[in-house]
């Protein structure tokens, strides 16, 4: 079996898996009785309109909401696809990263938790928030997180771009 096609196939598993988790999931709460779930949406609606609703949560959100109660964090953490939509915004910063982890097999949810911070202080970096920076202690706290050399390339490289432009 060549590479690619490997790939694919592990990564049609790894989907198949997340989608069984969810709808073993759904037929565990559809099991329990509805007389304990006042207030608990997941419990009271089909699993679809519940994941609907977690869909639209930012990422500070869904994270309070997995640790609300357990069916909530049961959902949550049992359905990958919801980290997904985070996960693929921060590849627009982070795209080699995300790929990697990804390909190397991890979650949605894994990936994101490994490639989060980095997104945000290589986008600060990369969009010139730290150009005029006169010495190290003008930097921000959080201004640095562990980057590898293609990363600092890909800085410098922009910081380059932006010195040419105000020299022309």
């Amino acid at each position: 079996m060549k590479k690619g096609s490997k790939q694919k196939s592990s990564k049609q598993n790894q989907q198949t898996v997340a989608t069984t988790t969810c709808k073993k999931l759904f037929f565990k709460f559809s099991k329990q009785k509805k007389h304990n779930s006042q207030g608990d949406f997941v419990k009271l609606f089909p699993l679809e309109v519940s994941l609907k609703i977690f869909s639209k949560l930012d990422i500070h959100s869904l994270c309070n909401a997995a640790v609300t109660c357990k069916s909530w964090n049961q959902t949550i953490e049992h359905c990958d696809d919801l980290w997904k939509h985070h996960c693929l915004n921060i590849r627009a910063v982070c795209q080699r990263e995300v790929d990697d982890d990804r390909g190397k097999g991890y979650s949605w949810k894994v990936t994101l938790h490994r490639n989060y911070w980095k997104s945000k202080v290589k986008y600060e970096w990369l969009s010139g928030k730290y150009s005029n920076i006169q010495s190290w202690s003008n930097l921000p706290e959080k201004c640095m997180y562990p980057m590898d050399v293609d990363t600092w390339g890909e800085i410098l490289e922009a910081e380059l771009q932006r010195v040419l432009y105000r020299g022309n």
